[in-house]
């Protein structure tokens, strides 16, 4: 691995343990009464559709690859990445004026719930910094490095991103 690629990783890593522990702490240990609650109630939905069109954009750049369509598949990745920025861009609005949102599902959606939820959060920490990575191994042109990046990265952030979308309706349906 050369000296790019070290920094690119190191550099992934550093911006997404900063994210991480920012996350944390508004999440579950910033006080924050629920005085603009209203105000940003319409960004949950916001955010299950941001989701949407990364998954959206995730697929097709990958079939554009798989049939040599490069440009398209860097048009459609660079996509996927604006489109999950500006979601973590209004959940952290979201949290920060709003609070965390209870589900309160009884019965085995419950267990279904916090079984989606769990898993979608410890697949978005491990991956950021496999897309940021990935992203870096690209924009170096380390593409052979960035190819076998992407297979990890790919599945996990779908993952993230079709889950992001089901808990918002499970949360509409049963919270």
């Amino acid at each position: 691995m050369n000296k790019d690629s070290r920094l690119v990783i190191g550099g992934s890593l550093a911006v997404s343990a900063v994210a991480f522990v920012f996350l944390v702490w508004l999440i579950y240990i910033k006080q924050q009464p629920d005085v603009h609650g209203q105000a940003v109630s319409y960004l949950p939905a916001v955010n299950s559709f941001l989701n949407a069109c990364s998954a959206t954009a995730l697929v097709f750049g990958i079939m554009a690859i798989k049939r040599g369509r490069q440009a398209l598949h860097k048009l459609l990745m660079v996509s996927a990445l604006v489109f999950s920025t500006v979601f973590l861009i209004t959940y952290i609005i979201y949290h920060a004026l709003h609070g965390d949102t209870q589900f309160h599902g009884q019965g085995p959606i419950r267990w279904i719930y916090f079984f989606i939820l769990s898993s979608h959060i410890l697949l978005t920490i491990g991956g950021l910094p496999l897309i940021l990575s990935t992203f870096g191994m690209a924009l170096f042109e380390n593409f052979p490095l960035h190819k076998k990046l992407a297979r990890w990265t790919f599945p996990i952030w779908l993952y993230v991103s079709v889950t992001g979308v089901l808990i918002y309706f499970l949360l509409k349906i049963f919270g």
